[in-house]
């Protein structure tokens, strides 16, 4: 069943009803259900459910809600191996990513999806036109021969087989491209997706169908609730495109999309950059906030330098921390291999934790009350040297615990300060000096001592 009685997530939302969904997302985020269906009615928070999934982990994207992280992963024409890309899907698991998405584009195409479908707890999203295309160069010859019906099937099918949201690059128009191309570009189009679209409309001279026939995808989204990602096609590829006109060109058409399927009961975020310099993150933020009528936001990053390679994961995230402090709702992480080559498990592992302590980092910084009070109890926890507390609330409890053993010491404190540790020192010298009835003296700002028996 979809949403409440046959109906989408925003549908039953604007009919004043609480789905299963709305109910386990308002606990995790501990705000109340009926607020929470409000912002869900009005589009400002998405939960991408679509009832062919067997989810257990509900996620909600939006305002008023935690910072989520959503990892990418699958196979590429030169890698296949369906059993790595599971590890990596239990790596999210493990790791506490709240979407992932299957970006597959070599292999058995169905098969892998289906596969990471049953194995993935959390809402997953994919990219039709990746398998669109690998079927037209299969069958036909040629991703250029791929037609409207032909795309169009593959999101049908990505719905029946349970994908939860998928990223459509709906803003490329016509119109786009000549603005692309009036523009001066370092890095030109970087968007797999949307160079794909781009190359099938300027080979073909047709208008981008999913723009053209928006409604269509929006009746095949509403049935699956599917969750539509409004793909940014257009994107900077690099810092010096940043924040350009075709960027903004494309962020206006997607604002005008977002508006038409909340109309059609269809939930929907959008996607944002890209390389972005960190004193142009708040104003991407707050753009597309203006511009998309406050409909979630989901970025790439964002990153905001080009010559971190093999680190970009670092790079991201101090950007993506950034930008979720000011608005940002979803962070897609990057791991070390960005711009490299396929990241291997462990550096899906080495991203996430990168991305999900930005999202944290954002979280405190925004005043999340959950965040604010877990920092608190670590904080006193530390304080007072209480281990025990300390992992037990810590993002990654296991790696910090193995550090603190590894280099262990024979004093309560940790190995780097041992018996002079400053967390209590002057706390117990005080404490002595009271048990044995001394007198404090104390020297003040101006010199004089200062004394005083406590």
């Amino acid at each position: 069943m979809i949403g409440g009685f046959g109906m989408t997530q925003l549908e039953s939302a604007k009919k004043g009803i609480i789905t299963e969904q709305m109910r386990y997302v308002a606990e995790v985020e501990g705000i109340e259900p009926e607020k929470l269906r409000e912002l869900v009615a009005a589009g400002l928070v998405v939960i991408p459910a679509n009832p062919n999934h067997d989810i257990h982990r509900f996620t909600g994207i939006g305002q008023g809600l935690s910072v989520k992280v959503n990892v990418n992963l699958g196979t590429s024409y030169d890698y296949v191996n369906l059993e790595e890309e599971i590890e990596k899907i239990e790596i999210s698991h493990q790791y506490g990513a709240d979407t992932v998405m299957d970006l597959s584009t070599g292999g058995d195409l169905e098969n892998i999806m289906r596969t990471l479908i049953s194995k993935a707890k959390v809402p997953l999203g994919t990219v039709p036109i990746y398998e669109a295309e690998f079927r037209a160069a299969k069958e036909k010859g040629s991703f250029f021969k791929m037609t409207v019906d032909d795309l169009f099937e593959v999101i049908e099918e990505h719905g029946k087989r349970g994908v939860d949201f998928i990223t459509v690059h709906c803003g490329i128009t016509l119109e786009a491209l000549r603005t692309y191309m009036n523009t001066s570009r370092t890095t030109g189009i970087v968007s797999r997706g949307g160079g794909l679209m781009a190359a099938w409309m300027i080979y073909n001279e047709q208008e981008n169908p999913l723009y053209k026939y928006f409604d269509r995808l929006l009746e095949i989204a509403r049935e699956y609730d599917m969750t539509l990602s409004l793909g940014d096609s257009l994107r900077p590829g690099s810092t010096s495109d940043s924040t350009d006109r075709p960027q903004i060109h494309e962020l206006i058409t997607l604002g005008e999309l977002v508006e038409r399927a909340r109309k059609a009961g269809v939930q929907t975020m959008v996607e944002g950059p890209g390389h972005i310099p960190l004193n142009e993150v708040a104003t991407n933020v707050q753009i597309q906030k203006k511009l998309c009528r406050g409909a979630p936001f989901y970025i790439l990053g964002m990153l905001p330098c080009d010559t971190a390679a093999g680190f970009d994961h670092i790079a991201g995230a101090i950007g993506g921390a950034l930008a979720g402090m000011y608005g940002a709702d979803m962070l897609c992480y990057i791991t070390p291999a960005e711009h490299l080559g396929l990241p291997t498990p462990e550096h899906v592992k080495d991203g996430l934790i990168a991305f999900k302590i930005a999202a944290h980092i954002a979280d405190l910084a925004r005043g999340n009350t959950k965040a604010v009070e877990r920092n608190k109890i670590v904080s006193e926890a530390r304080y007072k040297l209480d281990w025990k507390t300390q992992f037990q609330f810590l993002l990654f409890p296991n790696e910090a615990r193995k550090i603190y053993e590894e280099r262990s010491t024979k004093t309560k404190a940790c190995s780097m300060c041992g018996p002079f540790c400053p967390m209590n020192i002057v706390e117990n010298t005080i404490r002595n000096k009271l048990h044995n009835g001394k007198t404090l003296k104390i020297i003040d700002t101006e010199g004089s001592t200062v004394s005083s028996k406590l």
